[in-house]
């Protein structure tokens, strides 16, 4: 994606979405976003793994979709009843609400994609399981919203290849500031690109003072409200490791020219640098539905999709260069975006791999980057492009399973 890739402006109307991961924090605050514009969104359908039926079914209900996925088969009958419940409490009476087509199993999100035929798919999966719903969402021809990151990550080349010109448009609020601030140039005319982060919980710290960091420490964000996963992904700076991926393969830009600034305020966004010497920043106070209504309606803006900045008090934004001796894990994500291949994808299932054990309590914070470095030092082997999604998974097999080696031997 450029500055000159535009969506198809000759849509009108209000655009049929679908959304993957509709129970997450992202999947949430885009049916805020629809609910608040009904004369732009229609929600098609929904996805989720079912593990919070009562939620899912209330978003079923509040929305009347046509088609919901179940990823857990043994949750349909909650969501089942779920809904009904939640017609009954709605005030319906049977028979005069519509109920939804329901996909049950693994497959089911892929199946719910091909059923339902949509404008836009919002993809706000969780984790590489976003892969192969990413590539199935690009084959229909729809715009897809990409909030999971790690299917471009890990799926680099076969998504690009799968997508047409402007039909990937980001919705990390990083990635959403650097599309919109390249509007303001040629693609030539881009110098840099910079990418903004708070700094984590951890901000300040040095390498030393990280090693005795607990779960609930690294799980206090100081700026962003988000799962545990990514949370604990911002507070190793892993996080913005992966978003430099996604920006090298989201605008074509090297990653060698792609800069990592911290940025505690998180009012900027991210930045992009061009030739002449400006630098064009995109910023508002930290609210994901801004990006989240630009991604589903791109590249027209939403009026009032979240509150402005404002000038009548005194403000301080501050930027900080990286303490990349405290924080390695950016010139890590560097190289694997170097090499390329299946290496980013290495980079990312040994990254999941470790976050879940640190989650559990099985491994160190500092050890979860050291570790991953371990494993992409070890993967040579996986440096060829993918050649089908197998080459990926495979790939995250590898790193998985050496990932769980490593922490292993690291506990004895």
């Amino acid at each position: 994606m450029t500055s000159s890739d535009p969506a198809d402006p000759s849509r009108a109307g209000v655009r049929t979405v679908l959304v993957l991961g509709s129970t997450g924090s992202i999947g949430t605050q885009a049916l805020d976003v629809a609910t608040r514009n009904p004369d732009l969104f229609r929600v098609s359908g929904i996805a989720a793994s079912g593990s919070d039926p009562a939620a899912l079914a209330a978003q079923a209900i509040a929305h009347q979709v046509d088609a919901i996925a179940v990823v857990k088969p043994t949750a349909v009958e909650d969501v089942q009843l779920a809904i009904y419940t939640e017609a009954q409490r709605r005030g319906y009476a049977t028979g005069q609400y519509r109920m939804p087509r329901i996909f049950a199993g693994a497959e089911s999100v892929l199946e719910l994609i091909d059923a339902v035929t949509v404008d836009v798919v919002l993809n706000g999966m969780p984790g590489s399981a976003g892969l192969a719903p990413t590539l199935r969402a690009l084959g229909t021809g729809a715009s897809v919203a990409l909030a999971n990151k790690e299917s471009l990550i890990a799926g680099g080349p076969l998504v690009l290849d799968a997508a047409g010109p402007g039909q990937l448009v980001p919705v990390d609020s990083e990635h959403s500031a650097l599309a919109q601030a390249l509007r303001g140039g040629r693609a030539e005319e881009v110098e840099r690109l910079v990418l903004t982060a708070s700094g984590g919980p951890f901000r300040g710290r040095s390498r030393a003072e990280l090693a005795e960091v607990t779960v609930e420490q690294a799980l206090a964000h100081p700026t962003w409200q988000m799962g545990p996963v990514v949370t604990v992904n911002s507070a190793t700076m892993m996080n913005k490791s992966l978003e430099l991926i996604e920006a090298q393969l989201l605008f074509d830009v090297p990653g060698e020219r792609i800069d990592v600034v911290v940025h505690p305020q998180s009012i900027v966004h991210s930045m992009v640098t061009f030739t002449d010497g400006s630098t064009l920043a995109q910023a508002s106070p930290p609210d994901m539905r801004l990006p989240i209504a630009l991604a589903l309606n791109w590249p027209h803006r939403v009026p009032g999709a979240a509150p402005a900045c404002r000038w009548d008090s005194a403000t301080e934004w501050t930027f900080e260069p990286l303490d990349g001796e405290a924080f390695p894990a950016v010139e890590l994500a560097r190289h694997a975006a170097r090499v390329g291949g299946c290496l980013p994808a290495v980079l990312n299932a040994a990254n999941e791999e470790m976050v879940a054990a640190f989650l559990r309590q099985n491994t160190g914070f500092t050890s979860i980057v050291d570790t991953v470095s371990e494993v992409v030092s070890a993967a040579e082997g996986w440096h060829g492009r993918p050649r089908d999604i197998d080459d990926i998974l495979a790939a995250e097999e590898w790193a998985r399973a050496r990932a769980t080696e490593l922490n292993r031997q690291g506990r004895d």
